[in-house]
C-alpha cells in the first residue's frame, strides 16, 4: 500500500484525476477525516472536504505505485 496526499481545487481538476486514475486497475481510496471514498467516484470525491489535502491511499507497491503517482503529480501535494 502506498500513500500521499493531493489537492483537488476545482471542477475540472476532479474531472482530470478521475479520468487517469480509472484507467488504471488499482484500488484507489480517498481519505478526509473519518470518510473513505473510492478514487474513481466523481461523486464520493464531491462528498469530501476538497478544501483541504486529501490522502490517497493506492493498493499498490513499487514500480506500478511509482508510475502513477507520476500520472498524479500535478495534483500531488507535501505537507
Amino acid at each position: 500500500m502506498s500513500t500521499t496526499y493531493i489537492r483537488l481545487s476545482t471542477i475540472q481538476d476532479v474531472r482530470s484525476f478521475v479520468e487517469i486514475v480509472s484507467l488504471t486497475d488499482v484500488e484507489i481510496d480517498l481519505s478526509s477525516g473519518r470518510y473513505v471514498v473510492d478514487a474513481k467516484s466523481i461523486m464520493g470525491i464531491f462528498s469530501l472536504d476538497l478544501l483541504s489535502p486529501i490522502k490517497l491511499t493506492a493498493h499498490c507497491d513499487g514500480d506500478e505505485a511509482k508510475h502513477l503517482f507520476e500520472q498524479l503529480s500535478k495534483f500531488i501535494v507535501e505537507l
